[in-house]
C-alpha cells in the first residue's frame, strides 16, 4: 500500500533522477545497462604495429615494421568511402585510371594462366583480359562487386572464374594458385599494406609475377608536405597521399623470393608507377638468401678489420709520442 508521502518522493526522485531510499534507508542497486546492438558497436583502431606478419613463407624474416600507417585507415572507413565511391566510380576514375589500368593488364596477359586481380572494384577491367586466361576477382566492398558482376553477366565473360568478396590481407586461396596477382591502385588503400603485398606474393607460382599500379609519395619536398597537409582528409575516402617508395624498398628487401624486374611512372600526373616483382624458384631464393647473407658477413669482417688497422695505428702513435 503506498502512503501519502511517498507519491510526492517518487516525484521528486524522477524529477532530479536520484534512486529513493527503501524501508532499511538504503538505496537500491542500479541495474546493469543492457549492452548495445550490434549494429550500433564501432570497431576499434589497432595501435599494434606488425613485425613478421608472415609466419610461414619464403625470406620475410625481420619484416620492417608499420609504425608510420597503422591504424590511420581501418576497414569500417574503406567499406563505407566505397560504398559512396559504387554509383560514380566509373565515371570519376575509368578514364583517369585508363592507361594504368591497360599496362596492369597487358603485363599479365604476358604471364597468361589463372590471374587474381585484388580489388576488382566494378570490375572496369575485366573485358581487357582475353578469354584464354582464368580470371578470379576480389573486393572489399559488397557494392562495387554488385556492379561487377553485373557487368560479368552483361558482356558474357566466360572466362571469369570467381568474384566474391575477400579482404586482400587475409586471402582464403591456397598458396601458389595463381600464375599473375594484379592489384591496382589498392595496396597504398588497405590499412596494412606489408600485410596485403605478402599475401600477394603468396598467392604466387614459383616464375608468376605480383603487377601493382600505386600512387608513390614524395620523399621529401613541397609535394611531401602538401601529401601530409591532405591525408586527415583523403583518408576519409579510401585513400593515401603519403605512401613514398621506401615502403616498397623496404619490403623488397626482405623477400630473397622476389625480385624487382620493373619500375616506371604511368599516368596521371606522374605519381603513380607499375611495379613488377617476379617470385623465383626456391633453390633460386635460396642462393639469393644466402649471397646476401654472405655478402653482410663480408661486410661485417671488413667493417672489424678496418677499425682494428685503426685501433692499431692510435696506438702506435701514442707510443711513438710518448
Amino acid at each position: 500500500m503506498i502512503k501519502p508521502g511517498d507519491c510526492c518522493t517518487l516525484l521528486f526522485a524522477r524529477r532530479f533522477r536520484c534512486r529513493p531510499r527503501n524501508a532499511r534507508g538504503k538505496r537500491p542497486q542500479r541495474k546493469a545497462s543492457r549492452p548495445l546492438p550490434a549494429r550500433h558497436k564501432t570497431e576499434t583502431k589497432t595501435t599494434q604495429t606488425i613485425d613478421n606478419p608472415l609466419v610461414s613463407g619464403g625470406g620475410t624474416r625481420g619484416m620492417p615494421k608499420e609504425e608510420s600507417m597503422v591504424a590511420d585507415i581501418d576497414q569500417f572507413t574503406i567499406r563505407r568511402a566505397y560504398r559512396r565511391w559504387a554509383p560514380v566510380y566509373d565515371l570519376v576514375f575509368g578514364t583517369l585510371f585508363d592507361q594504368g589500368r591497360q599496362a596492369a593488364v597487358a603485363a599479365a596477359e604476358r604471364v597468361g594462366g589463372r590471374i587474381l586481380e585484388v580489388g576488382i572494384g566494378t570490375g572496369i577491367s575485366l573485358q581487357l583480359y582475353s578469354a584464354c586466361n582464368r580470371i578470379v576477382g576480389i573486393d572489399l566492398s559488397p557494392e562495387m562487386l554488385r556492379k561487377a558482376r553485373r557487368r560479368v553477366a552483361a558482356l558474357s565473360l566466360i572466362n571469369v572464374e570467381q568474384l566474391t568478396i575477400m579482404d586482400a590481407e587475409h586471402l582464403s586461396f591456397p598458396d601458389a594458385s595463381f600464375d599473375a596477382v594484379v592489384a591496382s591502385h589498392v595496396i597504398s588503400t588497405v590499412p596494412h599494406p606489408l600485410l596485403a603485398l605478402n599475401e600477394c606474393a603468396r598467392m604466387l607460382k614459383s616464375g608468376g609475377e605480383l603487377i601493382l599500379i600505386n600512387r608513390v609519395g614524395a620523399d621529401s619536398g613541397s609535394r611531401r608536405t602538401v601529401e601530409h597537409f591532405l591525408q586527415p582528409l583523403v583518408r576519409r575516402l579510401g585513400w593515401r597521399t603519403e605512401f613514398p617508395w621506401e615502403n616498397f624498398a623496404g619490403w623488397i628487401s626482405h623477400r630473397s623470393d622476389l625480385r624487382l624486374v620493373e619500375r616506371r611512372p604511368v599516368p596521371p600526373f606522374g605519381h603513380f608507377a607499375l611495379l613488377r616483382f617476379v617470385k623465383l624458384a626456391p633453390r633460386i631464393a635460396w642462393q639469393a638468401a644466402t649471397t646476401g647473407a654472405i655478402d653482410q658477413l663480408g661486410t661485417i669482417a671488413t667493417s672489424c678489420a678496418s677499425r682494428r688497422r685503426s685501433r692499431a695505428t692510435a696506438s702506435s702513435i701514442a707510443s711513438i709520442a710518448s
